[in-house]
């Protein structure tokens, strides 16, 4: 196997024996495998496009297939079997609709493709990443192909939520097409970059509109972190829908729900906030969750990536469950409904009944809600925070938490950082700084958390307004820095959609990405002023702190 799509991955250059994540090589070869597949689709579906013959089975089919190769997402053989069997029969079904109609199809190798059992393990080897000869072209096909991925996540939670947009489908196969390309130069790669970054703002904004659309405008709210005295479900992941299925079926049982990681967030939506039973949050980032799971007694729902392969020795697998994207060989799946019912999740709620309460593990409070709606609410005190000098900067600590010791600089750069700033987050590595007391600007606490990784096209529209409220000729001008936190593909998404809004000189870390080569990661750099982390103190006199003497923030901690 070769993979190098998250931060984590072997060496800083590749897991090749069994991925960091837990992946197995059998695993990894069905994964490259989908994604050849799906660009092969995805070719031949735009070639359909021009022709107004495209089909939307093979429009959700992309999205679904890539958000299932996601890090952390599923691990299940079979379902990624599943997923290609269904891959080449809709290939074969709009091959045929394309030679009815006399349309020519690229000569691509993805599109003429057929797998069976007898070749498949010479066909997955020859479909990994290194096939690709050249290390600059590689690196901006994957870095646009991983790209597509995070979008893709963004489309299928807003297809959960009855919303679709076909400009992002489009965009998707436009680029996955290209990726196909043998002729391809890396010079013309780099605005393949910038328009998957553009597919990235309109899958974020579409998303967003899904999730206020359904459940209202997150407002900010303090959420308990303690627990309660009855048994619980603990739901991680990012799928607000089946949140909102669980407590409704859940309501009434005298079982809390209780929400973990990513889903966090969950409890700044009015319409959901109205569940009596969803009782707090349980835990921190999905990385903890080997211990957190063991503690929390009942039983865990995943409903979608951020899924860590349970310790043999682990007592908690037999009360894991997963559903949508997410998958683990062992686990209980619970899969759609049939026929327009939404998904069963009695089997689930009634094993939760059996368990005795979670052990509580912290107690207090985090506040958080502080997306695009309610900024926008707190503009005037922000606009005159900034002109009397109370609020000096804003700093962007956006992106993915991970395991690795190198993290503990978010923290460090958050304790460090003057008490005139803001700090601006989204996605679970605020859990790194979440639950300090970095105290308060104007009453208002100075993390300002707009919620899901999947929530932070709210900070772009926050960089957006504050670039017309002052004035500003660019976003590069304004009172912001971008330190982000990347792990896996939606954090790599994010980063390519603030690039295509305009924004420069962001900061990535704990390291750069693998799948950068030299030439690519200097041409990021001169292009877009994209560069990495060094130290907190470092970078706190870079970005920060100016001649001026500062103040440190205080740091009392919660829990």
């Amino acid at each position: 196997m070769f993979c190098y799509q998250c931060q984590e991955t072997a060496f800083g250059t590749g897991c090749t024996i069994r991925g960091v994540c837990g992946k197995h090589p059998d695993t990894a070869a069905l994964m490259d495998l989908l994604v050849y597949a799906v660009q092969g689709i995805s070719a031949i579906n735009h070639a359909l496009h021009r022709q107004g013959l495209s089909s939307s089975e093979a429009d959700r089919f992309v999205a679904e297939a890539l958000f299932a190769t996601v890090t952390n997402t599923n691990f299940d053989d079979a379902a990624l079997t599943s997923l290609l069997e269904r891959a080449f029969a809709l290939k074969d079904g709009l091959t045929g609709t394309a030679r009815q109609h006399g349309i020519d199809l690229p000569a691509y190798r993805q599109v003429t493709l057929h797998v069976t059992p007898e070749n498949y393990a010479e066909e997955a080897l020859s479909a990994g990443i290194l096939r690709e000869a050249d290390e600059d072209v590689r690196a901006l096909k994957q870095l646009a192909i991983y790209g597509m991925k995070g979008a893709a996540a963004y489309a299928c939670h807003a297809l959960r939520l009855g919303m679709e947009d076909p400009e992002v489908y489009d965009a998707m196969q436009t680029v996955l097409a290209e990726t196909c390309r043998t002729d391809v130069q890396a010079p013309d790669l780099v605005d393949l970059v910038v328009i998957t970054g553009e597919c990235g703002v309109r899958a974020m904004a579409l998303l967003d509109k899904a999730n206020t659309s359904a459940y209202g405008h997150p407002a900010m709210t303090r959420v308990e972190i303690g627990t309660r005295t009855n048994p619980g479900i603990l739901v991680s992941g990012h799928d607000l829908h089946d949140l909102e299925e669980l407590l409704r079926q859940s309501e009434g049982t005298g079982v809390d729900i209780y929400t973990h990681g990513e889903m966090l967030p969950a409890h700044f939506y009015p319409k959901l906030r109205r569940y009596s039973h969803l009782a707090g949050n349980y835990g921190n980032a999905w990385w903890k969750q080997t211990w957190e799971f063991e503690s929390f007694n009942g039983p865990v729902l995943l409903t979608s990536n951020c899924l860590v392969p349970p310790l043999s020795k682990a007592g908690y697998k037999e009360r894991v469950y997963t559903t949508g994207p997410a998958g683990f060989p062992g686990f209980t799946h619970i899969p759609e409904g049939r026929d327009g019912k939404p998904k069963d999740f009695s089997a689930l709620i009634e094993h939760a009944k059996r368990c005795p309460p979670p052990i509580r593990i912290e107690q207090g409070y985090v506040t958080g809600g502080f997306a695009h709606n309610q900024l926008a609410e707190l503009s005037d005190r922000v606009a005159e925070a900034l002109r009397d000098g109370r609020i000096r900067k804003f700093v962007v600590m956006a992106g993915c938490d991970g395991r690795m010791p190198s993290r503990e600089y978010y923290t460090e750069f958050a304790l460090q950082l003057p008490e005139d700033t803001v700090i601006l987050t989204a996605g679970c590595a605020k859990y790194r700084y979440l639950k300090l007391n970095l105290g308060e600007i104007d009453g208002l606490p100075r993390v300002w958390d707009a919620g899901q990784c999947n929530d932070s096209y709210s900070l772009a529209i926050m960089a957006l307004r504050l670039k017309e409220a002052l004035g500003a000729e660019h976003l590069s001008d304004l009172p912001i820095v971008y330190n982000i936190a990347w792990y896996e593909q939606k954090a790599v998404i994010v980063v390519l959609a603030l690039l295509s809004l305009g924004i420069k000189d962001i900061h990535l870390g704990p390291t750069l990405p693998a799948f950068f080569s030299t030439n690519v990661r200097r041409v990021l750099r001169e292009v877009f002023g994209l560069n990495s982390v060094s130290t907190p103190e470092d970078d706190l006199k870079k970005w920060v702190n100016d001649d001026r003497s500062t103040k440190k923030a205080r740091h009392v901690p919660t829990v």
